[in-house]
């Protein structure tokens, strides 16, 4: 195609032993194209216009109405520890939340059954933001049973991570709900530089899986590791989850949002997790 190019361009230009030659711009038009490669060349007329963003993602894509801020804990437990590290959370996790002097609840704890075995994870919610998860964390602190909670918990762990989240302002606030489910927690690593583009689909997608109430929640990254998205799915079983998943094809418009929104992604992840029996989300 740049050889076509070059030709039309070229036209009344002498053709000698030593190549072209001319006098004035058109010299310089053809020796800056035969700097490019013709993909580079190609490609670089079709550069895409990213609009310039005057305000933090936190802003443009958080709910305004309040003032939530999410904790998701990942705990890796020794094999032989999981049931022991189950009856301790038990114990210590539900007084937490049910004390209106903490500021925070748990919205929902769960072991995997597929996807990284023995681990834990657990869903916090600090009402307040950031002043919240302070307060709470100040108080924990000078709670005895929490920090010996948390000696014992440290003998039952291989490993510990953590991220705090904003929830996506299109998707629902989770709420509990009676079961028994199981839930998928579907983590997309993005490229820097595409939450924005992330959201504008999602908004629209996010119709497409509300047929069945299975959307619980959708969050994305802050603290930890960045530009993560969490979309968190209930179903009353596997088949109920392929069913569901199949039906968002019959919708216009999920295909689109599917094909524009792969190539975001760096890559991902999907847990399928069983509630522990103190879980708010059952």
């Amino acid at each position: 195609m740049a050889a076509r190019v070059l030709q039309r361009v070229g036209k009344g230009l002498k053709q000698t032993t030593n190549g072209l030659h001319t006098n004035g711009q058109v010299t310089v038009l053809v020796r800056s194209l035969s700097g490019f490669g013709e993909d580079s060349w190609i490609k670089s007329l079709f550069v895409r216009k990213v609009d310039p963003r005057k305000d933090a993602h936190s802003h443009l894509l958080a709910k305004k109405e309040d003032n939530n801020l999410y904790k998701i804990q990942f705990h890796n437990v020794k094999p032989e520890c999981l049931d022991d590290y189950n009856e301790l959370c038990a114990e210590i996790l539900p007084a937490i939340h049910a004390d209106p002097e903490y500021p925070c609840e748990l919205v929902g704890t769960w072991n995997t059954w597929y996807g990284e075995q023995d681990q834990a994870v657990h869903l916090w919610r600090y009402r307040g933001g950031y002043p919240a998860l302070t307060e709470v964390m100040s108080k924990l602190r000078q709670n005895k049973e929490f920090t010996d909670y948390r000696k014992e918990r440290g003998k039952m762990l291989l490993s510990r991570r953590n991220q705090l989240l904003l929830e996506f302002s299109f998707w629902n606030e989770p709420v509990p709900r009676p079961g028994p489910n199981i839930y998928e927690l579907r983590s997309y690593q993005l490229r820097p530089g595409t939450m924005i583009e992330w959201g504008n689909y999602w908004a629209r997608a996010i119709e497409f899986r509300q047929q069945n109430q299975e959307a619980v929640g959708g969050f994305f990254s802050q603290i930890g590791k960045l530009y993560t998205v969490h979309h968190l799915w209930a179903y009353k079983d596997l088949q109920s989850r392929e069913n569901t998943r199949n039906l968002a094809w019959q919708h216009d418009g999920w295909d689109e949002v599917v094909y524009y929104t792969v190539p975001l992604i760096q890559n991902m992840e999907s847990r399928i997790m069983i509630p522990m029996k103190i879980s708010p989300l059952k």
